[in-house]
């Protein structure tokens, strides 16, 4: 398995704010991957977690079945700073995945070859990853939506551009982890320390609305639909519609058993990783 730190990377946005990419690469390498965290915590605890004695990170399974995996901390988030407005936007995340996608194509060509990465969305991230390919499909070779938890018959409300700096809690980085028995409690430990220090102050976000403009009918590249059979978020109706509504003829869908929304640092992981391994090898 593989091991060590993440190598971080600065992009630079087209406002000339500065995004921080993580990256972790495969030799040999297959394809690659842009993992984008959730709501609440920045990547490197959801994807690079390191529990002693056992095998959490995503980043370092994606790795040993030959996925080269890249992680975007949006602003506010783990090593990327707030801008000046306090507060983010869904079309300023995605133009910053624009940016982190970009330089990946120009930076990690192997061979000459520039690169259209597969894209892995976790919770709003899936929101932030499924609307980039909707407005970008040039730019992803694949679309992996993990713990999509969003209705597409519900409209955002309109946010308010506000910074209130909201403090996290040990209880907040604790409450994906439902199910008994679906990870360890060092895990749970580990991870509750690393978001806390990575994420001490809440992101917050403005103009969710925007968010509206996302339809699923309206993606055209291959999807990947993946969740914890017990995801209270990502919940088996919620999925139905989503997946019902997808056009696009290349499209699975894959139920991880006894796993919920935190099902990337839970026991499925394996399962998770050779699902989107797989189904980004097709790409």
């Amino acid at each position: 398995m593989p091991d060590g730190r993440a190598i971080r990377h600065d992009v630079t946005a087209d406002d000339g704010h500065r995004i921080a990419l993580w990256e972790k690469h495969a030799s040999p390498e297959n394809a690659v991957i842009l993992l984008i965290h959730g709501r609440t915590w920045s990547s490197l605890p959801n994807f690079d977690l390191d529990v002693p004695g056992e095998r959490r990170s995503v980043m370092d399974a994606f790795v040993a079945s030959g996925l080269t995996a890249y992680a975007i901390d949006l602003r506010g988030y783990g090593a990327t700073p707030r801008d000046a407005s306090g507060c983010l936007s869904p079309d300023r995340a995605v133009a910053d995945v624009k940016a982190v996608t970009d330089w990946i194509a120009q930076n990690d060509g192997r061979g000459g070859r520039a690169r259209r990465p597969a894209i892995l969305g976790l919770s709003r991230g899936a929101l932030v990853a499924a609307s980039f390919a909707q407005q970008y499909p040039d730019r992803v070779s694949a679309l992996v939506l993990l713990g999509f938890g969003y209705d597409p018959d519900v409209r955002f409300q309109r946010t308010p551009d506000a910074a209130l700096k909201k403090r996290n809690t040990e209880a907040d980085a604790a409450s994906d982890f439902i199910t008994a028995g679906a990870t360890t409690r060092a895990t749970i430990d580990t991870f509750t320390t690393r978001a806390l220090a990575a994420d001490p102050v809440l992101a917050d976000w403005c103009r969710d609305e925007q968010f509206n403009t996302f339809s699923p009918s309206r993606i055209t590249v291959p999807v990947l639909l993946v969740h914890g059979a017990r995801d209270p978020q990502a919940t088996f109706e919620r999925q139905t519609k989503i997946f019902a509504r997808l056009k696009v003829a290349d499209r699975s869908w894959v139920i991880l058993p006894g796993a919920d929304h935190a099902a990337h640092l839970e026991n499925a992981l394996p399962q998770l990783v050779r699902a989107v391994a797989w189904f980004v090898g097709q790409h």
